[in-house]
């Protein structure tokens, strides 16, 4: 590094330099403490002789080079000041790096070797193995090594370590000290999280901008002080301390086969295979399967693709379709788990009933009975739940144990030989049983459909894992492995349960043991029970109480110890109603967190370690309760099944949308999974939705899209990535290459305005009354020019980009927001008139305010105001300037508070992030000067307004509520204000006066005919005046007439002006007169060296030829003006052709004389000059 050159920033140039060898250093331990080193920077003095202090002498830094001496001048101590130096000790500018270990209450100090002179062996031989372990990029203790600032030093100092991660992690990899971050998870973390803390890397500008100051005093703590995200992490590992997680076992696994099982194994598996028969019913069963084996990839492939938390169902539609596809199946999907929690202790309640009426114990009657022991049983179910996640997997556990033991107790039956059991059916497994039972025999009107409408409901289990995603150790591992395993293993078990009763039990029994035969002694008799011995032909004529068809406990008849069939049943259906009364509260507990629906947030909060929604659990309970009462279920059992259909159809088309959308961020680490295959599966979801119940089916789609409306409407704060989102921009920027491919027909032309607003929201009329002739029409971009301070004016545009688009979107405002940093006003508008846009995009018509206060502003700014509509003609750009009586900038009446209250929210508002803002090199410095078409005084009070914390407002920045500001406003203020709101009001039955002296190419006329198709000035009338002659009047406008008909454009009248050209009034000339006499030259009056000279400098000055050249086109704007004033003096708008001034011929102040001129004293007037190219036309 050459001698005198400043050390650059760290990670830009704060590595050591090559060939300098400092002293060696002995190893320090160091304590890796995440997160909780800070680096500053301080100016290290160097000077022709020494160092910084008495106590630490050496060679210079030109010594150190030429003769291998001890090093530089060492620095002081990061919490020392170095002292100043010498006069003749100048600083060279070169910047030490200082890296604080905070993990040890005092700063680390060790110190070399006692230096050894210069000539001597000891100290070469010292120095070159320094410059040795320097060279070889990685120190030979392998522990550490010396800072950039300790190369420079000599004597006893104290050095400070930059340890930002793990020990000495990026001295091991680069051999130097560096700030720059090597890639690390914990970067990229959205929060402070189970999986760790959110670590944050040094950003570009602590990398790349000057250090002309330390550069971290806003956003860095330094020291032994904590950050806001240390702070965070040490409170959330606390609190994480006893927090119950589960692994893919018993948190899905066992959760998903209880719930795929149910009680259909038990109890309506055989009368589906009595119906279907054994080969249909594996049909069934495949179906089923496909369904949800699609879903689960679909599922895997979602949760694979980043962190899931809590929510289940909820979670992955809403994170990948959005909140209004998100919130509209969390409500409806938490609403089915709670009242599948009432289906669920209905059915466990019927089958105890069922016992008590066969030991003729009923406690009251069947209705009742139900009634009371449902109430009972999700009591006690309930109080499972509250006590916690733990004791709820526990009871899982169990139930799954019996379940198991009851499968495996009905296996083991299926072999016992069944003497006793023939006369009921049940005949162990049989080739001709088998034969008979493969084919078909539906009765009383069932259909394939309707079987299958029946057993789909048990596959509906397949997200009962997912649901308590938040709860499981490793979601992306768990639901995956879990969810596809519980498939495999649920449907091997069903297609073996119907195959096993299909070969075991016929279809029709009477029980009647008299009914036995020897086999083959009936000739008219082929049914396999006849072969068997058996004659239940009296079952063809009378219905039978036994066999696949008539006996739903069958399967209690074939087990081996009939009650545990019956404790299987009851583990069915106990487990199910468990997972569901577990899951409900757990998926609207997330939804309410995200605040979809603002009245439920109440529901939100949670308690204990385990974030436990209580109160979701009492909302639940008392919902399954209601249920439970009314205890006539039939009905809503299909909608609930819809209700998961409908969930698994919107997973499925969440896999296929974000696939479609091509989004780089849809990276699933599960591959196998298919775009194709997710839309088969979501269409099949959509069908088998209408297999089981029509009705149900509408209904559910009715539901979904209504509450889907309804989120949408109201638009929820938040932004999750969506593959929406992703999908709106694919589609958005494939129609712009599509449409840059299409020439402009002016058929099609729509005026698309560059309106320099400056800060939106400074100039609301003038964004109001843009926005209503380009609503749903055209292109808006509120363009914001910057100046001043480079760094701080990119700091403010960083800032404002997000801020004000944010504003324009919440007081639905369709523009775009584009801020540049420039030199000038003209230079930024030159930028965004050349680069603004996107192929046919782009704005074709530059708008802004009138300089209303011109005669007081610096000429210069009038004069790049002026140069600003040259530019736009020369961009071939029309020209639109909107005067405004009462002027349009109302920044300095918003007051700062009030732009507080309405920041925009972070983006991640659960995050903890740390400012690392790089400080400005002066803080006393002005921000920088947000410049628009307004004069000086209103661009200093603009910067005011944007110098907030740089959180986006969402609202309009100035309240209109009764308690206004502390200061009452004067009356010029309040008229400004009252204008401000002046177009967002309708405008009533008015007029819309359009003065269209020139032709432009039809622009002056286009943009009141578009205003009068808007609701607020609908009931304004268009009144048209042209120019003419006193004896043709009749004849132009007749000729106007004619013209207006074939556009189409309506109008109330045409007024030809045939005085136009008439001499003005005296006084009128004579104000004229009085208002340019500051500006002008007179030049006659003066040497002609000493004019010239004067023109030069000032460009702007009128001339007194000039002025006489150009009078009668001086005395055309006053008599247009005084003609105005008499005509339109009543108008709601007027619409008038601008005059064009001849670049270089006219000065800007005689130009700008003549708008104010012609635009004063009048109601809101749009000064329109298009760019000569046809925008009307009346051919089709």
């Amino acid at each position: 590094m050459e001698s005198g050159f400043p050390a650059s920033p760290a990670g830009g140039g704060g590595e050591q330099a090559e060939g300098q060898a400092g002293p060696s250093e002995p190893a320090m331990p160091l304590r890796p403490v995440a997160s909780q080193s800070r680096f500053q920077v301080d100016l290290v003095t160097e000077g022709g002789g020494g160092g910084g202090g008495d106590e630490q002498k050496g060679p210079s830094a030109d010594q150190e080079v030429g003769d291998g001496g001890g090093g530089a001048a060492a620095a002081a101590p990061a919490s020392v000041s170095p002292p100043p130096p010498a006069p003749a000790e100048e600083a060279k500018g070169r910047f030490r790096v200082n890296f604080v270990d905070p993990a040890s209450s005092e700063p680390p100090t060790s110190g070399p070797p006692p230096a050894a002179p210069a000539g001597s062996a000891a100290g070469s031989h010292s120095q070159q193995q320094a410059a040795s372990e320097s060279m070889n990029g990685y120190p030979q203790n392998g522990d550490t090594m010396l800072s950039e600032s300790s190369l420079h030093s000599a004597g006893t100092t104290t050095h400070h370590y930059y340890d930002t991660h793990s020990n000495t992690y990026y001295l091991r990899t680069f051999g130097h000290n560096t700030i720059d971050a090597v890639p690390r998870i914990d970067h990229y973390r959205h929060t402070v999280a189970q999986l760790g803390e959110k670590l944050i890397r040094p950003s570009l500008a602590e990398l790349h901008d000057e250090l002309d100051k330390e550069p971290f005093e806003d956003g860095y703590v330094n020291g032994d002080e904590t950050s806001p995200a240390e702070e965070a992490v040490s409170k959330h590992i606390a609190d994480n301390k006893g927090v119950v997680k589960f692994g893919w076992v018993k948190g899905v696994l066992v959760r998903c086969m209880l719930n795929i099982w149910g009680v259909m194994l038990f109890i309506r598996l055989t009368w589906i295979v009595g119906h279907a028969g054994i080969g249909l019913s594996l049909v069934v069963i495949g179906t089923a399967t496909v369904v949800t084996t699609i879903t689960g990839l679909s599922t895997s492939a979602i949760t694979t693709n980043g962190f899931v938390r809590g929510g289940g169902a909820y979670y992955l539609i809403s994170r990948s379709l959005g909140p209004e596809f998100g919130g509209a199946i969390g409500l409806i999907f938490a609403f089915a788990n709670a009242v599948a929690v009432a289906m669920y202790v209905v059915g466990f309640a019927e089958t105890v009933r069922d016992l008590l009426v066969e030991h003729n114990a009923l406690m009251i009657d069947e209705m009742s009975d139900i009634r009371i022991i449902g109430t009972i049983t999700i009591v006690a179910l309930f109080g499972i739940s509250v006590a916690g996640m733990e004791w709820e997997a526990k009871a899982q556990i169990v139930l799954l144990g019996i379940l198991l033991i009851s499968i495996v107790n009905f296996t083991v039956g299926t072999f016992i030989p069944a003497h006793d059991k023939r006369a009921k059916g049940f005949f162990n497994y049989q080739s001709e049983i088998f034969s008979e039972n493969f084919g078909p025999d539906f009765r009383e009107g069932e259909t394939f459909f309707t079987v299958f409408a029946i057993f789909f409901p048990a596959a509906t289990g397949i997200l009962a894992g997912a649901n308590i995603s938040g709860d499981l150790a490793d979601p992306q591992l768990a639901i995956p492995k879990g969810t596809l395993l519980a498939i495999v293993i649920t449907t091997i078990v069903y297609a073996g349960a119907a195959i096993s009763t299909g070969s075991c039990i016929v279809r029709d029994a009477t029980g009647n043991l008299t009914d036995a035969i020897i086999p083959g002694t009936l000739t008219n008799c082929t049914k396999a029970a006849c072969k068997l011995g058996f004659n239940f032909s009296s079952c063809a004529t009378n219905k039978c109480s036994y066999g696949l068809m008539n006996d739903f406990q069958v399967m209690t008849l074939v087990s081996g110890f009939g009650p545990l069939v019956t404790a299987g049943i009851f583990s069915a259906t106990l487990s199910s109603a468990l997972a569901s009364l577990v899951s409900a509260p757990k998926i609207f507990q997330a939804l309410c967190k995200d605040n979809i629906y603002p009245g439920l947030h109440v529901f939100s909060v949670g308690y204990g370690k385990n974030n436990e929604p209580l109160r979701g659990y009492v909302l639940t309970f008392f919902i399954g309760l209601g249920f439970i009462l009314i205890a006539e279920l039939n009905v809503i059992a299909p909608i609930i099944s819809n209700f998961f259909l409908a969930s698994y159809a919107l997973i499925n088309f969440s896999v296929f949308h974000a696939s479609l959308a091509k989004s780089p961020g849809w990276r699933p680490a599960f591959r196998y999974y298919n775009m194709w295959t997710s839309l088969i599966g979501a269409i099949l979801c959509c069908g088998v939705m209408f297999v089981i119940n029509w009705w149900a089916a509408l209904l559910t789609n009715v539901i979904v899209l209504a509450l889907y409306i309804y989120v949408t409407y109201k638009k929820p704060d938040v932004n999750w990535g969506s593959s929406t989102q992703a999908l709106t921009y694919l589609s958005a920027l494939q129609h712009a290459i599509r449409l840059t491919g299409v020439e402009d027909h002016v058929k099609n032309f729509r005026p698309q305005c560059l309106l320099m607003t400056g800060a939106p929201t400074s100039r609301p009329a003038l964004l109001h009354l843009v926005h209503a002739f380009t609503k749903n029409v055209g292109l808006v971009v509120c363009g914001h020019v910057h100046t001043g301070p480079r760094r701080q004016a990119l700091k403010e545009i960083s800032t404002d980009q997000a801020k004000y688009q944010r504003w324009l979107i919440k007081n639905k405002m369709k523009a775009f927001y584009a801020p540049v940093y420039a030199e000038d006003l003209r230079e930024g508008t030159q930028f965004l008139l050349q680069a603004v846009g996107l192929g046919r995009m782009r704005p074709n018509t530059l708008v802004f305010g009138f300089k209303k206060d011109w005669h007081q502003a610096l000429m210069k700014d009038v004069e790049n105001y002026i140069n600003t509509i040259h530019d736009a003609f020369d961009y071939q750009y029309g020209v639109v300037v909107i005067r405004l009586k009462e002027g349009f900038n109302i920044s300095h009446l918003q007051a700062h508070e009030e732009l507080c209250a309405s920041q925009e929210k972070s983006a991640h508002p659960k995050d903890v992030v740390v400012n690392l803002e790089h400080s400005d090199a002066d803080s006393s410095k002005p921000s920088s000067k947000s410049v628009s078409e307004t004069n000086s005084p209103a661009v200093s009070q603009d910067q005011k307004d944007e110098e907030d914390d740089g959180k986006a407002s969402t609202q309009p920045l100035l309240k209109k509520e009764a308690k206004g500001p502390s200061v009452p406003l004067n009356v010029t203020d309040q008229k400004l204000l009252q204008a401000s709101s002046r177009f967002q009001k309708k405008q009533g039955k008015g007029t819309i006066d359009v003065w269209w002296l020139f032709d432009d190419g039809g622009l002056t006329l286009l943009i009141p005919y578009l205003l009068t198709t808007k609701k607020k000035w609908k009931d304004c009338k268009i009144r048209v005046f042209i120019g003419g002659k006193i004896n043709r009047i009749d004849h132009d406008r007749r000729t106007m007439a004619t013209l207006l008909s074939k556009f189409r454009i309506d109008f109330s009248d045409i007024t030809v002006l045939g005085d136009m050209n008439t001499k003005p009034s005296k006084d009128n000339i004579a104000a004229f007169e009085e208002m340019v006499e500051p500006f002008r030259l007179h030049e006659d009056d003066k040497e002609q060296e000493a004019s010239e000279k004067m023109k030069e400098e000032e460009p702007w000055r009128i001339t007194d030829n000039e002025l006489e050249i150009y009078r009668m086109k001086t005395y055309r704007q006053i008599r247009l003006n005084e003609l105005l004033r008499e005509n339109s003096g009543t108008a709601n708008l007027i619409v008038m052709s601008l005059p064009v001034a001849r670049k270089g011929a006219v000065s800007s102040a005689l130009y700008m004389a003549w708008i104010e001129t012609l635009s004063k004293d009048l109601p809101p007037i749009l000064l329109v000059r298009g760019n000569h190219q046809s925008v009307l036309t009346f051919y089709s």
